[in-house]
């Protein structure tokens, strides 16, 4: 007599199948500094004691990936799956770096109040950009948080603030939680920036295929159309910017966490741009892309910058044109249609 299988079963089942190279890429991922332990003859314990050597080293290298990685996501919902061009993301990650500081340094605040702070923080900043949407969109949109994004930036790096923000020369000194400090527990950090990479996509993966995120691609697509339909598409925008602000101020919070010493440059133009890069890269609107994007682009820099020193950044901006030349969509993007085309 068999057994009959519930309909969560099969879904469970189903999901377990969908997502079974993301769980393959998550465990080879946990399992990584292990592993470089393995080859490098270093013993597993050091690698749980924190002790220096290549696993260590990697470890702090991929934290900076999954950093990017978070941030990357969260333009991509914005920009990739809404179609809302904005110049002044940076500030939604600055503002989470700096929060992230303060609220450790002068403030002496836990890692729990702090994650609060940052919700509090993303929402606040959403809604500022959100005002303007009823009245702009487009390249003006763009214009506009762009002004917004360099007020902040002019702001932090005001000698009144130094106390706070430390002026031009960036916050310096933080003292992060031992539950989560880089150099005493860089394995744990690792493994928390990892999980919550994933679940972060997990999450936006989930926003997208609801009603609410087809709305939004609806958006990108015909916002005129939308309206048509009967959608307040200003209502549909602003939840997509409240839960890219609130990722964005996310990775900010990591990486204050990673790098206790917050510089304006995260705040300028410049950021925003990398993120743009991240996910023209590995495909815009893909959401995997942006993690992919991130990979590339990281590991690419590291590699550069060892093996070329000052001529990295002309290495890398010939990368950039090939890959847009080559790879029109994006690493994923273009994966993704080949596929298409095959199987049509």
């Amino acid at each position: 007599m068999q057994t009959a299988i519930s309909p969560k079963q099969n879904s469970t089942k189903a999901w377990l199948k969908d997502n079974g190279g993301m769980i393959g890429l998550l465990i080879f991922l946990a399992a990584f500094p292990f592993i470089v332990a393995l080859f490098e003859g270093q013993p597993f314990t050091e690698v749980l004691a924190n002790e220096t050597g290549n696993a260590k080293f990697l470890q702090g290298l991929l934290i900076e990936v999954f950093i990017l990685a978070i941030y990357a996501i969260s333009y991509d919902l914005i920009l990739g799956i809404t179609g809302l061009l904005s110049f002044g993301h940076a500030m939604f990650f600055a503002a989470g770096a700096y929060f992230t500081g303060i609220a450790f340094k002068n403030y002496e605040l836990g890692i729990g109040a702090t994650l609060v702070g940052i919700v509090v923080l993303g929402i606040v900043q959403a809604i500022l950009f959100g005002i303007v949407l009823p009245r702009v969109k487009g390249i003006t949109f763009a214009l506009v948080t762009l002004g917004m994004a360099s007020m902040f930036h002019i702001i932090i790096q005001a000698s009144e603030l130094a106390e706070w923000t430390g002026a031009d020369v960036g916050l310096q000194g933080v003292t992060t939680p031992d539950l989560i400090n880089t150099s005493t527990e860089r394995f744990r950090l690792y493994l928390i920036t990892l999980m919550v990479t994933f679940l972060v996509y997990l999450v936006y993966r989930r926003f997208v295929d609801s009603p609410t995120g087809r709305v939004c691609v609806a958006i990108r697509e015909n916002e005129d159309r939308a309206l048509m339909l009967g959608y307040n598409t200003f209502h549909f925008k602003l939840a997509a910017l409240i839960l890219s602000s609130i990722t964005a101020a996310l990775a900010g919070f990591f990486h204050t966490v990673h790098q206790p010493i917050v510089s304006p440059n995260v705040a300028g133009l410049g950021w925003t741009v990398a993120a743009l890069l991240i996910i023209l890269m590995g495909g815009v609107g893909t959401l995997s892309g942006a993690m992919v994007g991130a990979a590339v682009f990281r590991l690419l820099e590291f590699f550069l910058d060892k093996q070329f020193g000052e001529n990295a950044n002309f290495l890398l901006g010939v990368i950039y044109v090939l890959l847009v030349l080559f790879l029109p969509f994006g690493i994923v993007g273009t994966w993704r249609a080949k596929r298409f085309r095959t199987q049509s």
